[in-house]
């Protein structure tokens, strides 16, 4: 397998997440409703829509997708009906950024626990070695919770494909990449109940996790 690339935090990404704490806090002295943009690319460019117009409704979703998690459930977009999620990608002998990725999606696993609104999903995209009974040890050695934080694994071209035209976290760093090559990301991404993407959150920043603290319960009530 060749040689996985790593992302590089961009400075665009921190800009959007300053422009947006603006935004939402000039909302807040205007007496406005605080709502979250909608993101349709892999520039992530923030789309401010009402969220119950026509426009949202049709506005990019996340495709349909079924996997299997670490307990050997069936997870689809079923799983997460009327539910917040979080989603990113990894692999668990990733020695790079995974560990810090995991402590920043655990402190979310932690403080959402007991609310049943909110779920987390981790797609290996290393499939064909993280197997069910893998990711259940991996699960059991890091207190991931069963049925609140879906490791899963699949078809490795599904997955693939749901990274790059759905979540878009193959960003382009100008060098050619081949099918079997993928771009580990640093990047969470935040999906509301109705499978839009609302935020993405850089997961070694400390700062922007509390954002995504902060933008979850912000979808919680809408």
């Amino acid at each position: 397998m060749k040689n996985l690339f790593y992302s590089v935090t961009k400075p665009a990404l921190l800009l959007c997440i300053t422009a947006l704490t603006f935004a939402s806090q000039a909302q807040e002295r205007a007496g406005a409703k605080v709502t979250l943009p909608f993101y349709k690319s892999a520039e992530f460019t923030p789309y401010w829509l009402v969220p119950s117009s026509v426009e949202a409704h049709n506005f990019h979703r996340v495709s349909d997708f079924s996997f299997t998690n670490q307990a050997g459930e069936t997870v689809t977009n079923a799983t997460f009906e009327d539910k917040v999620y979080v989603a990113n990608f990894f692999f668990t002998t990733c020695p790079g950024i995974c560990p810090k990725m995991r402590s920043s999606i655990f402190k979310v696993q932690d403080f959402f626990e007991d609310n049943e609104q909110v779920s987390i999903i981790s797609y290996s995209i290393q499939p064909e070695t993280d197997t069910v009974d893998v990711l259940k040890k991996y699960a059991e050695e890091h207190d991931i919770i069963d049925g609140k934080w879906h490791l899963v694994t699949g078809d490795r071209g599904d997955i693939y494909q749901l990274a790059r035209e759905d979540y878009f976290a193959n960003e382009d760093i100008g060098e050619y990449m081949e099918n079997e090559d993928f771009l580990h990301t640093e990047n969470l991404l935040l999906i509301d109940k109705n499978r839009h993407i609302r935020g993405v959150y850089n997961g070694l920043n400390k700062t922007s996790i509390q954002h995504l603290w902060n933008d979850i319960n912000l979808l919680l009530k809408e």
